[in-house]
């Protein structure tokens, strides 16, 4: 609550004095909240890899924790809107975007579809977890015909919400360093990593904390998605270095300033190599049998991946887009005070819901919550 009541005073003076007093600047449009909204599309995208093993081939010990990270898709779903209407320098103009009230540019406006992808996503998984849970609640048997054909749906639907996030960027001719054919596979590959790393350390401390079990088998199941997504996603990445610096073309500005800073300034160097560092790291420590199978070094990886992701999805591809400017300026983003207050204000946002779901939906799964019969 501490957390939210920060944000909510830090956006009171955003909202009275404008985005002036954030670090963005008219050559540096999109900063923090757009970077903490991209990745956590990416987190909510992630929910597939529970989806896939648990209904597809319907293997156990995924399965039974697949509504905890339904919960946490629609979680990271909400956070995701909260960060857009932040970034708004008229948040209650935002019902333009919206069908039937609104004037929506569609379908020729990207936002537009992904203000329909968010959505249609967060439906389908309100309804899915909604609905079993509360066929457990009731103590009924589940109707597959009712739930499947939308959990069936959800597969493609949670590429789709990465693809079209990623062709926002993509879309932007005159930003080469996002206009790139490989953005939407390195989206993909980083959301596998991050969502499901998120995911090990939310279930580990919900079966510390709650009655709820979640199997070994589970988390580490997990674990061997979030080593292949990270290999993908490093590969790829060498991949987008390799062919910008190679080339040598004046479009390799913006890589040359991640990783070694453009005419004197380096701000963004030592976040990038870090996010680089902590990624290898954490792709190494799962890759090994023995650092994947001891839990010390398990949670660290699920840690370091986690953060890494965030730096290499949020401010290292968000600011790098725009330095240097089509006029050829140089503007150093950094997030102020108020920025990084509300940030913290939507995190504490998404922690309070999640904990309020999972004080619903762990009772109602383990049994301890029944409707009573008459």
């Amino acid at each position: 609550m501490a957390m939210i009541g920060l944000g909510v005073w830090a956006y009171g003076k955003q909202f009275s004095a404008g985005l002036t007093i954030t670090g963005m600047t008219d050559q540096v449009s999109w900063g923090m909240y757009i970077g903490n909204f991209t990745y956590l599309v990416g987190v909510a995208a992630a929910a597939v890899l529970l989806i896939i093993p648990a209904y597809i081939y319907d293997f156990g010990p995924i399965k039974e924790i697949t509504i905890l990270g339904e919960i946490l898709a629609i979680t990271a779903l909400i956070m995701c809107m909260l960060f857009v209407t932040l970034d708004l320098g008229h948040p209650e103009r935002v019902w333009h975007l919206l069908p039937f009230l609104g004037t929506p540019n569609f379908p020729s406006s990207m936002l537009d579809w992904d203000v329909l992808v968010l959505n249609g996503y967060l439906f389908i998984n309100i309804f899915i977890s909604t609905y079993l849970l509360g066929m457990i609640y009731l103590g009924k048997q589940t109707k597959k015909w009712l739930y499947m054909p939308l959990v069936l749906l959800s597969i493609p639907w949670a590429v789709g919400i990465h693809t079209v996030t990623a062709y926002l960027y993509n879309g932007l001719g005159a930003r080469p360093f996002w206009n790139s054919s490989i953005l939407v596979p390195r989206f993909l590959a980083s959301a596998f990593c991050s969502g499901p790393a998120f995911s090990i350390i939310i279930f580990q401390l919900i079966r510390k904390f709650t009655k709820f079990k979640v199997k070994d088998e589970a988390l580490f199941k997990i674990a061997e998605m979030v080593c292949i997504a990270m290999g993908i996603n490093l590969l790829l990445l060498g991949a987008e270095v390799f062919k910008e610096l190679y080339t040598d073309s004046w479009h390799n500005a913006p890589i040359i300033y991640m990783f070694a800073g453009l005419h004197g300034h380096t701000g963004l160097v030592k976040w990038i190599w870090t996010a680089l560092i902590f990624n290898v790291l954490g792709f190494l420590i799962f890759l090994i049998p023995v650092t994947k199978k001891n839990f010390v070094t398990f949670n660290l990886a699920s840690v370091l991946i986690v953060v890494g992701v965030w730096i290499e999805k949020g401010l290292g591809f968000i600011v790098p887009g725009f330095i240097p400017t089509p006029m050829g300026e140089i503007w150093e983003y950094g997030p102020k005070m108020p920025e990084i207050l509300i940030t913290v204000g939507v995190w504490g946002v998404g922690f309070l819901f999640y904990t309020l779901a999972v004080k619903i939906a762990i009772p109602i799964e383990t049994g301890e919550m029944r409707v009573l019969e008459t």
